[in-house]
């Protein structure tokens, strides 16, 4: 570019910063990456470690990151839990009813131990803290937001490929708009009285379901006017891997290369050979289950038939079967090993 272009100097407020790029067709382009999210938490209320959000809210951690807290739900009043970026930190929020919120000792363990036990968590991924290098159309990767390719994965209508349509545009504009996104900080559970699906600890996660039934049912956990949930797609897989490996938490080997350490995997010796229980399964960055254990539908895709899980599970090895590992399958047939997450949209 610098033997084709004149030099350019910008100006901008504070804290806000630009990407250049090429366009395909030789064009310059310049975009303000955070301009609009800065702009939105201007407007929004705050909501403070511990507190419940009456409405779409923003909460500053003690570093001075940020991230909207969507109405209804309370920020976890634990330190480990309440700071976005970090090594082996993350933003906790939990579906606590406004009645219960003020009367929780958040220094009693045996208390928060029942919070987990009981109540719907996700987790804050700061998508505007990371680096560009992912991709949404299979071609460029120069997004924060996207698939990446650990293991020169092909992405093509033919091969490994999520349409930027419906659902995942929405969720591109969400996060555009507010820095991140949240995803439910366990694999998925069945409520034993009710049937409904739970994002809790202690619990025995949801297999032996199917693609379509599995996408149902996480757009059903998560339903308000500001807020609602879906089955994940592989670019928040990805972008999730991304911020545990920028954070400091964990290697690139250890995603791309070999995950055994990371989780409930054969051949981890801490772990049996058995699926366990949520929140028995390893944790990073306030995620549970975040390799091994079990593998995960998402919504990304396969020869345009074939619904792609990601990871590994109990029964595999973690240096073949990483937590970047696509794999493909029938949708329509249940796996013993396989679970799925939900991902939160705001409005």
């Amino acid at each position: 570019m610098a033997n084709r272009y004149n030099k350019f100097v910008f100006e901008a407020e504070e804290r806000i910063t630009f990407d250049v790029s090429e366009g395909t067709s030789g064009e310059l382009i310049i975009r303000a990456l955070n301009i609009v999210s800065n702009n939105v938490y201007s407007e929004l209320p705050t909501v403070s470690a511990g507190e419940y959000a009456e409405v779409l809210s923003v909460y500053t951690d003690n570093n001075g990151n940020k991230a909207v807290v969507p109405q209804g739900w309370t920020v976890s009043g634990v330190p480990k839990e309440n700071i976005i970026w970090g090594k082996d930190e993350g933003l906790v929020i939990y579906h606590i009813p406004k009645e219960k919120v003020s009367g929780i000792s958040w220094q009693d363990p045996d208390e928060v131990e029942t919070l987990m036990r009981t109540y719907n968590q996700f987790v804050w991924t700061p998508v505007g803290l990371l680096t560009a290098n992912g991709t949404l159309d299979g071609i460029r990767f120069n997004e924060k937001f996207g698939r990446m390719n650990y293991q020169n994965d092909t992405f093509s209508e033919s091969e490994y490929h999520e349409p930027l349509i419906g659902e995942l545009l929405f969720q591109k504009e969400s996060v555009d708009k507010y820095d991140g996104y949240y995803s439910s900080r366990y694999d998925i559970s069945k409520d034993e009285d009710t049937g409904k699906p739970r994002s809790v600890k202690g619990a025995k996660p949801w297999t032996n379901i199917n693609f379509p039934t599995a996408k149902e049912v996480a757009s059903t956990m998560v339903q308000s006017k500001t807020v609602t949930s879906h089955l994940m797609y592989g670019a928040e897989y990805d972008t999730r891997e991304k911020w545990v490996i920028e954070s400091g938490t964990v290697t690139t080997k250890e995603i791309a290369e070999d995950s055994t350490e990371l989780g409930n995997y054969y051949n981890n010796k801490n772990y049996p050979s058995r699926i366990v229980k949520t929140g028995e399964d390893g944790c990073i960055n306030n995620i549970y289950g975040f390799a091994g254990n079990l593998n995960e539908w998402t919504q990304e895709q396969n020869n345009n038939s074939y619904r792609v899980i990601r990871g590994g599970n109990y029964c595999n090895n973690g240096g073949n079967f990483r937590v970047d590992y696509r794999n493909y399958r029938n949708p329509n047939n249940n796996y013993d090993g396989t679970g799925f997450r939900a991902t939160l949209y705001i409005k």
